[in-house]
């Protein structure tokens, strides 16, 4: 006599082999949270951000006459202006020595701030067929364009250096500020275009806000072309609150061995941290709907 073993229980159904080749479904979505920056997935996408600068660089100055000479022509144009008009006819050089040095250092701060922010701002909509057609992050755009900025700034900067030389002017301790005030130049200058990046997708009259506004930015920072013992102790208080301000004031410090206005400097370099947190949440705010809406 034998006795039946019970049959084993059924388990699930063995899915077909081809089922087992398939690759996983990956669905990208925005995070949420309140975190303004993901630097992981930034980090895994350094080589595409190096791509994008190198190649605004290229296209920056492909097939252009005078090449690298474009990078110095404006802060150098402008220093000649300020120079003749505002130094010896308004008479705004009094008590500066040397001041056409003293234009060209602030100039030079300035063009990079001014260019980033520029650049920036425009940069979302310029690349419309990358941001529709693939994923990555899209705050790669605007950043890439600090990339092109630093490249101007560096040949600029030997431009400064040479006119200093010639005056005799020499930097001291005070230059150990100078990597600082140009990363915080380049943090709120991107936090600002990146702001206005986002609001150029959705409307694109911010676009004439954008190039109107750097040209007023550039009067209400008058530490580029004065100095700021003319303004008075009341306008000094207040004028930091411009981020622009104390950060260019303290690039030209730094690049001539001049005094460091530090209250003027952790003003600004406050200010420049918030508007770059408020320009980064809010573009992660609306990233989602580039695609749509560009």
């Amino acid at each position: 006599m034998s006795i039946g073993l019970p049959d084993a229980p059924a388990g699930p159904p063995v899915p077909p082999a081809a089922a087992e080749s398939e690759p996983p479904l990956v669905v990208v979505a925005p995070r949420s949270g309140l975190a303004v920056l993901d630097l992981r997935e930034l980090w895994r996408y350094r080589e595409l951000l190096a791509f994008l600068a190198w190649r605004d660089v290229k296209i920056r100055y492909k097939q252009t006459a005078f090449g690298l000479l474009w990078a110095v022509a404006q802060p150098l144009a402008t220093m000649a202006v300020f120079a003749l008009f505002l130094g010896k006819a308004a008479g705004v050089s009094a008590g500066i020595e040397h001041y056409p040095l003293y234009v060209l250092a602030g100039m030079t701060a300035w063009v990079f701030f001014s260019n980033v922010v520029l650049a920036a701002g425009n940069s979302v909509v310029a690349n419309e067929r990358l941001v529709t057609k693939v994923y990555f992050p899209r705050l790669l755009i605007p950043l890439s364009t600090v990339g092109v900025g630093l490249f101007d700034l560096a040949v600029a900067s030997g431009l400064l250096a040479v006119m200093a030389a010639w005056y005799g002017v020499w930097p001291g301790w005070s230059v150990l500020l100078l990597p600082v005030a140009v990363l915080l130049l380049a943090v709120v200058a991107a936090g600002v275009g990146i702001l206005l990046a986002a609001l150029i997708v959705a409307q694109r009259d911010f676009r004439f806000v954008l190039t109107f506004g750097v040209q007023l930015w550039m009067f209400a920072t008058p530490t580029v072309y004065m100095s700021p013992a003319a303004l008075g102790p009341t306008t000094q208080a207040w004028l930091p609150l411009n981020p622009a301000y104390g950060l260019v004031a303290a690039f030209r410090a730094a690049a001539l061995g001049g005094p460091i206005d530090w209250y003027s400097f952790g003003v600004s370099a406050a200010v420049a941290v918030g508007l770059a947190a408020v320009g980064l949440w809010y573009f992660r705010r609306v990233e989602r709907s580039f695609a749509d809406t560009i």
